[in-house]
C-alpha cells in the first residue's frame, strides 16, 4: 500500500462529497418533513447510502489512501442513482438543489475513480 499526495483534482472532490453529504443530509431531514413519496422509504434509504459513501470516499481521498479509486467508484453510483431519484421531484426546489449537488458529484468521483 502506498501513501498518494492529496492532489488538487482530489481537494476539489473532497469538497464535492462534503458538499453533497451535507445537502442529502439536510435534504433528507427536509424529505422526513415532507411526507408522502418525499419520505418513501426507498428514497431516505438511497439518500442515507449517498450521505454515508460521500463521507468514506472524502475520508479516503483525505488520507491520501489509494484505494480512493474503489470508493469514488462506488459514490459515483450511488450519487447518480440520489441525483435521477431527487430529479423525480424536480419541481420542488429543495429536491432539484439536492439533484444538481449528487448529479455534480457523480461526475467528481467518476473523473477521481478512473
Amino acid at each position: 500500500m502506498t501513501h498518494q499526495h492529496v492532489t488538487e483534482e482530489m481537494r476539489k472532490c473532497i469538497e464535492q462529497c462534503s458538499k453533497c453529504h451535507d445537502v442529502c443530509l439536510e435534504t433528507m431531514q427536509y424529505c422526513l418533513h415532507q411526507g408522502g413519496k418525499h419520505s418513501d422509504p426507498h428514497h431516505i434509504r438511497l439518500m442515507e447510502d449517498c450521505v454515508e459513501i460521500c463521507q468514506t470516499s472524502a475520508n479516503f481521498m483525505l488520507r491520501g489512501s489509494d484505494l480512493h479509486k474503489f470508493t469514488c467508484r462506488a459514490c459515483a453510483e450511488v450519487c447518480k442513482r440520489c441525483a435521477d431519484d431527487c430529479g423525480k421531484m424536480s419541481d420542488d426546489a429543495t429536491m432539484k438543489k439536492c439533484a444538481d449537488t449528487c448529479r455534480a458529484c457523480a461526475e467528481s468521483c467518476q473523473k477521481m475513480s478512473a
